[in-house]
């Protein structure tokens, strides 16, 4: 496909507004408006569907390196086109760890062959992921990969004066430290939620004050230091006040939910079924309304996958033996449409705001997140949010299956992704080879 191919959007609802025609040349939009044509332009008709900017995951786990068994950075790039996501963030919990800047290039270089979305590669905080000593964070962001996210996610970094050093680091080059905020002695063993739930069921449980008592600690530390910090898979009602109360001295925090904590609670754990097994677990229906509230009122920023495939052996056994984990990249703008759309709490502004434009601004990603307007990147989701379909596993672009979705009926469709221009999805489908 040449630079110069045109695609005509045709009465697409941008943000959910007017319908207007949009008009691709190249990698970027040329046109926005009514009764737009173009000679020798691919034309889809848009009509009812809702076109939004490229959506953008701060927190998805590619795998690759070590674990491709459950996904590459391939399969993983094909599940985020499918899902309409044209960014994702790759995490450091690979195999070997991502804390040197020879891994982070190999992962970049990986995502950019794939042509399927762009992968910006997370290092890790600190070496080998064991909390004890810092890793190149300098090296990995002067590298090809220009690592701006560092996190240790799956572990937390519970030393203090590790995570000082941290946020004193990164702010040399305008870093994000992502944290993972898990106090460990608080969760030795634990298996899920700790509430009526678990005790019924006798299984560990994992307290909400394990996640709050650490955010408490590292907004306080940020703000000593004057750097950002980012607060992955945020899941309890007090971690949303604490957030709120960082925000409100105008500290440098930021905030992530998963779609899965905005749609489901620990009463699924009734059934021993692991797919409902994840770290941070899910919580109870009091703390899922004050998540949603808190992603509508912007005290957390964005929706953020934490995409993690596991293989069947991984899954498909008893839940204390079961890893914990995920996939979402195909169904995140789905459970978004359901719980935040489809309940009055989000426009499609908002869900714009929320999947794009803010975690493009954390990750300090260039040419996503941008407005759908003239002379803007192409980086583009049409969406048939008429769309009412049951989800099957079976048909999933990711390597792995375990979704804690199937059989459930959710609304919208993405029927077209593109990726400066270039069509990644058609009509529902992944393109074959859509090189950059």
């Amino acid at each position: 496909m040449s630079d110069t191919h045109k695609t005509l959007l045709r009465g697409a609802k941008v943000l959910g507004g007017e319908p207007r025609d949009v008009l691709i040349e190249g990698e970027r939009i040329a046109a926005v408006g009514t009764g737009l044509d173009a000679d020798g332009a691919t034309v889809i008709d848009a009509a009812g569907q809702i076109l939004l900017p490229g959506l953008v995951d701060l927190h998805t786990h590619l795998r690759e390196p070590g674990r491709e068994d459950s996904e590459t950075v391939l399969t993983g790039t094909r599940a985020a086109a499918v899902g309409g996501f044209t960014a994702v963030h790759a995490m450091a919990n690979t195999f070997p760890v991502a804390d040197t800047a020879g891994v982070v290039e190999q992962v970049w270089r990986l995502g950019r062959e794939s042509g399927y979305c762009d992968v910006q590669p997370v290092g890790a905080v600190t070496v080998g992921l064991e909390g004890k000593k810092l890793a190149e964070l300098g090296a990995m962001h002067d590298s090809a990969a220009g690592v701006r996210v560092f996190s240790d996610d799956g572990k937390c970094v519970d030393d203090a004066v590790i995570m000082r050093r941290a946020l004193e680091y990164v702010k040399a080059f305008d870093g994000v430290i992502a944290q993972h905020a898990q106090e460990p002695r608080l969760t030795e063993g634990a298996q899920m939620n700790e509430g009526v739930v678990s005790a019924e069921l006798g299984l560990g449980g994992w307290p909400a004050v394990a996640e709050e008592s650490i955010i408490a600690r590292d907004v306080l530390l940020a703000a000593h230091v004057d750097s950002r910090v980012h607060i992955c898979h945020l899941s309890t009602a007090g971690s949303v006040e604490i957030v709120r109360w960082a925000k409100s001295k105008g500290w440098n925090v930021t905030a992530e939910v998963t779609p899965h904590h905005l749609l489901l609670t620990d009463e699924l754990v009734r059934s021993y079924d692991p797919v409902y097994k994840v770290n941070p677990p899910l919580r109870t229906e009091a703390d899922v309304m004050a998540l949603r509230e808190a992603l509508a009122d912007g005290t957390i920023d964005c929706v953020a996958t934490d995409h993690a495939p596991h293989p069947h052996e991984d899954k498909d056994c008893e839940w204390g033996a079961a890893a914990m984990g995920m996939v979402g990249l195909e169904t995140a703008l789905s459970v978004v449409q359901h719980t935040m759309v489809d309940t009055g709490l989000l426009d499609w502004t908002g869900v714009a705001d929320r999947m794009s434009v803010r975690p493009s601004a954390i990750g300090r990603l260039t040419g996503h997140g941008r407005p759908v307007a003239a002379g803007e990147p192409a980086n583009l989701t049409l969406l048939d949010s008429a769309y009412r379909g049951v989800v099957n596993p079976a048909g999933f672009a990711s390597r792995s299956r375990n979704t804690p979705y199937e059989g459930l009926e959710l609304p919208g469709s993405v029927t077209h992704t593109f990726l400066r221009g270039r069509p990644t999805v058609v009509d529902g489908k992944l393109t074959p080879t859509p090189q950059p």
